[in-house]
């Protein structure tokens, strides 16, 4: 099956990189000429794009990420979320600024209580310590984007409209000042436009320290002094302490077979599970006869009601069950972390699955909550990389919203993210505020293996960002290689659904879970340009609320990444593709 698109499927037998900025490209390649590996490639990517892509990516931010290790066969996992304040608890947020708490137990929009420790630069260090070549240095790794702020880069087409969608948010929740002009440099506090040259002298100069000292460059020092000094002046209680004790989680990812091959994602507080969940939830009903998934159309009218309904019921899962495992067991002494296997079974599938009807569309406050255990009840940039010996890192990184909280750091050219947003206020749910805590988190890698003789051989690493578009992405661009055998390029291309919450209907939400696209009574169904409208109007008769963007709007979808093996018995093989929505390639290493 053929779409259109301006870019073909890349292929190389040493090595892909693959982001939304070709000048991060290029960073990944240096390092991958100098000796290094996929990771300390994607390292290097992901600096560049905290230079480049302000607006989704930034050293304020978190991380995670999936590494593929071809000698042992095996995918590993790096969770680099940052925690909340530990002084920070709802008790404390309603005695001191009651302000900030919606009628829908959430925070309120610009909330400075949103902003937790930035787990990205922690990521980067730790998965290089563990994972990298051991041939090239922290500091050959972020040489590129150092020099690109020091001596200057050209804004992009994408970035350029993005960044001009955000000026008022910038302008809102900082002072005018010389800290505001790094990111809004033209007259009058302006956005940078399309093919203009811009330096940042202070981000350079952050990024030095890090590559000078490591962790400690960010986390304690200077940086560190004037994050707290930042935050504080603001009614924050953030603390040197929080900085210096942060660290991040090495994790056993989790994942489904489908199709005779696994999706590996990173387990909670990552929302990857609903990825899981969704595709479980499909091959349940292939499994039980409801639906014959090899005879649906690809974006049939058919088709898309199953992902739909399918994704509804595993974003109601994720109330319950995508949160802060390690502190619910430090505060409860109940460890749930086993009881996600049960999670991922064909019997609690079956279950679920119940609830669905090709006829009719599911209410999503009348989706039933059901846990294995009643114990259990109670903005973004992704880049890959693969390298000559067989490895693939699979990286995403993040500040939330567009520009995160819109917080600029004095003196050191970064804004802070705003993940907590994703926390609610009800205290009858696991994933409520509190000190010392991670937030629910939308931003998820991919990974895909094939199980011979009981090694797990790469696939594909793949990922899309855009909020709670990520698992929905996963599930479509999974199925559209695996399912409807497209290449890496067409499974990119293809026109995609994202669910949202209703506008009209924001005054149901629960207050549970996150504020996704199930947490409104009515979930809002986008429909990208280009799927047919007698499809379209088939989901509207089956009681779907459905909506169609097209040109800049298709920025919901998401801009992904994916780097596939190829079955060659007697070359490494890579082909690669980018998403069209957004300004990057995949470009070959040779």
């Amino acid at each position: 099956m053929n779409f259109n698109s301006r870019r073909s499927t890349v292929y190389s037998t040493r090595g892909i990189v693959s982001s939304t900025q070709p000048l991060a490209n290029e960073a990944g390649l240096k390092v991958l000429r100098a000796g290094g590996n996929c990771v300390d490639a994607c390292v290097a990517v992901a600096a560049v794009l905290c230079l480049t892509e302000p607006m989704s990516t930034g050293i304020g931010g978190c991380a995670f990420g999936l590494f593929y290790d071809n000698t042992a066969n095996k995918v590993f996992g790096i969770n680099a979320a940052g925690k909340s304040a530990a002084a920070l608890s709802l008790d404390w947020l309603k005695e001191n600024h009651p302000d900030h708490i919606k009628a829908t137990l959430r925070l309120k929009d610009d909330s400075v209580f949103a902003i937790q420790v930035p787990g990205i630069i922690a990521g980067w260090c730790d998965a290089v310590d563990r994972w990298g070549s051991g041939k090239v240095s922290l500091a050959e790794i972020l040489a590129p984007a150092i020099d690109l702020a020091e001596n200057g880069y050209v804004i992009s087409q994408q970035t350029a409209l993005l960044w001009k969608g955000q000026e008022a948010k910038l302008k809102r929740v900082n002072k005018i000042s010389a800290d505001l002009a790094v990111f809004l440099p033209n007259q009058g506090f302006s956005a940078p436009v399309e093919g203009q040259f811009l330096q940042n002298a202070q981000f350079a100069e952050t990024l030095r320290k890090v590559a000078q000292q490591g962790k400690a460059g960010f986390y304690k020092g200077d940086v560190a002094r004037d994050i707290v000094a930042e935050l504080q002046s603001r009614g924050h209680v953030m603390t040197l302490e929080d900085l210096a004790s942060h660290e991040s989680q090495f994790v056993e990812p989790i994942c489904v077979s489908v199709l005779g091959h696994k999706l590996w994602e990173i387990p909670p507080n990552g929302s990857g599970i609903i990825a899981l969940l969704a595709l479980g939830y499909i091959n349940q009903l292939d499994a039980d006869g409801v639906i014959d998934l090899q005879s649906l159309k690809h974006n049939s009218t058919e088709y898309l009601h199953v992902i739909i309904e399918c994704l509804k019921l595993a974003f109601r899962d994720s109330d319950d069950h995508v949160h802060d495992y390690r502190h619910y067991k430090e505060s409860t002494g109940i460890d749930l972390e086993p009881d996600l296997k049960k999670l991922l079974h064909s019997s609690y599938f079956s279950k679920r699955t119940k609830h669905f009807s090709k006829s009719k569309v599911l209410d999503n406050n009348q989706i039933p909550r059901e846990v294995p255990d009643p114990s259990m009840r109670s903005d973004t940039v992704y880049l890959t990389v693969s390298d000559s010996d067989g490895n693939a890192f699979s990286f995403i990184n993040s500040l939330y919203h567009h520009f995160g909280s819109g917080i600029v750091v004095p003196k050191h050219g970064f804004i802070l993210q705003n993940r907590g947003d994703n926390f609610n206020l009800n205290p009858a749910s696991k994933n409520c505020l509190a000190g010392g805590k991670r937030a629910y988190h939308t931003i998820i890698p991919g990974m895909i293996t094939k199980q011979v003789d009981d090694k797990e051989l790469l696939y594909a690493s793949y990922g899309i960002m855009g909020g709670f578009n990520q698992p929905q992405a996963h599930v479509q661009v999974y199925l559209n290689m695996l399912l409807f055998g497209m290449k890496p390029q067409e499974a990119l291309d293809a026109p995609r659904l994202c669910l949202v919450p209703h506008p009209d209907f924001h005054h149901t939400d629960n207050g549970l879970g996150s504020d996704g696209p199930v947490s409104t009574q009515v979930s809002l169904v986008n429909i990208e340009d280009g799927v047919a409208p007698e499809v379209v109007a088939g989901l509207r008769s089956l009681g779907h609320e459905v909506r169609i963007l097209s040109n800049q709007q298709r920025s919901l979808f998401g801009r992904g990444q994916i780097i596939r093996r190829e079955p060659d018995p007697h070359h490494l093989v890579y082909s690669g593709g980018s998403d069209p929505r957004g300004d990057g390639a995949s470009v070959p290493f040779y």
